[in-house]
């Protein structure tokens, strides 16, 4: 019988070549197949939810000025301002896009929407990013120092997204706050997305008060106004409480998709918050907040944050898109004794259904509305917001 002998070294270069062929099969391989190492390692995206004139600019800056976030505020003004279609309808699924991208850390996605010699400046309210502002975007404020928006749009109007980009990558959390989104279900590939983990935090505020808010700021909201009608580039009129209308109906819609009837990987990633709640007793809201998305609150913030809502302004026309330090409680009570009670009654109207869900009390007369010890905000204790055993819950109806 005969016998393959083979020598030593033959038998070396044999398990090399098997080596070598396993190793180029395997990277082959994992080309084509979806690899865990796509995901950013523990990176943690965040979408603060809201709607126009109901405090989330105040919210921004919470999460803006946290050391381990990279944020950007409505980078879906970009895409609303340059692309004419009919509506908000038609242009979701372009918002969500940008967003993708966004949370990823491409930035190239903007160059849609931007001049071709782009600065930073050219993104929207973009010296309200801490992250902007700090290096290896700007040298301008150390990473674990409060930023100053004057100061920023002074010194770090710098050329080319690059350095923002590369900012991105650098920062456990990306957060993105937009007020364009009026239904959950456009958001559905972003959650089930592998590289992206999503929290939702919806913001919502009661409507007369952003119905007060939105009289200070009106002529900024003519466009917006017209696109959430479906009225594209349209002029229109009287259309503030159609507009609030739609709003209060979107925070029902949203509601009910996570709370009332959530798919599976909705579940969990979800919170809703009050801006009543937050200015009665921000710290312990705030904080709440970051161990939602799984950031820690630092003495500097708890500092920042306690002067900056309780202040002694009371907000004005000037500042309806600064975040100053004012008597927030007070803010938010506000327009019971400056808004007529005949247009509180047109609000109360259009968005009754929203009111009694979300746990505002409507006021029956003038006198009633005036009555600052009479609280129109439930309490926790009696308005649950937590997940509903049963998907037959009704609703109120409009």
């Amino acid at each position: 019988m005969l016998r393959c002998r083979l020598i030593p070294s033959a038998v070396v270069t044999v398990v090399l070549l098997q080596g070598v062929a396993m190793v180029l099969m395997f990277g082959w391989y994992g080309r084509l197949m979806p690899s865990e190492s796509t995901a950013p390692r523990g990176k943690v995206h965040v979408l603060l939810l809201s709607s126009w004139r109901s405090g989330s600019s105040f919210l921004g800056q919470v999460f803006s000025q946290h050391p381990n976030v990279f944020y950007l505020m409505e980078p879906g003004w970009h895409v609303w301002t340059t692309l004419r279609q009919p509506g908000a309808r038609a242009l979701r699924m372009a918002l969500r896009d940008l967003m993708r991208s966004i949370f990823q850390c491409d930035l190239s996605v903007l160059e849609a929407y931007t001049p071709d010699q782009r600065n930073v400046s050219h993104l929207f309210m973009w010296s309200q990013s801490r992250a902007l502002c700090s290096p290896p975007a700007c040298p301008l404020t150390p990473r674990h120092s409060l930023s100053d928006e004057a100061e920023c749009r002074r010194h770090c109007n710098i050329r080319g997204l690059q350095k923002a980009e590369e900012a991105c990558h650098s920062y456990s959390h990306v957060v993105l706050k937009e007020v364009r989104f009026f239904e959950l279900e456009s958001l559905y590939p972003l959650l089930r997305d592998p590289t992206i983990d999503l929290r939702i935090i919806h913001l919502i505020r009661d409507p007369r008060a952003v119905a007060r808010s939105r009289g200070q700021a009106i002529r900024s909201l003519l466009r917006d106004s017209a696109l959430v009608l479906e009225k594209g580039d349209k002029p229109v009129t009287d259309s503030d409480l159609h507009v609030l209308q739609e709003v209060c109906r979107s925070h029902v819609r949203i509601y009910e998709t996570a709370m009332l009837k959530p798919p599976d990987f909705l579940r969990g990633r979800y919170k809703m918050v009050r801006y009543e709640d937050m200015v009665r007793d921000p710290l312990a809201e705030v904080e709440d907040l970051y161990k939602f998305v799984d950031l820690e609150m630092t003495p500097q913030l708890q500092d920042w944050i306690y002067k900056v809502t309780h202040g002694k302004g009371k907000g004005s026309r000037n500042e309806a898109f600064k975040i100053t330090s004012r008597n927030a409680e007070d803010v938010s009570q506000a327009w019971r004794t400056t808004l007529p009670h005949s247009m509180v009654q047109r609000i109360q109207q259009v968005c009754k259904g929203a009111m009694s869900l979300l746990g505002y009390q409507l006021v029956d007369s003038e006198k009633e509305q005036k009555r600052l010890d009479l609280d129109l905000v439930a309490s926790r204790k009696r308005h649950h917001f937590s997940w509903l055993p049963s998907k037959t819950t009704q609703l109120p109806m409009w």
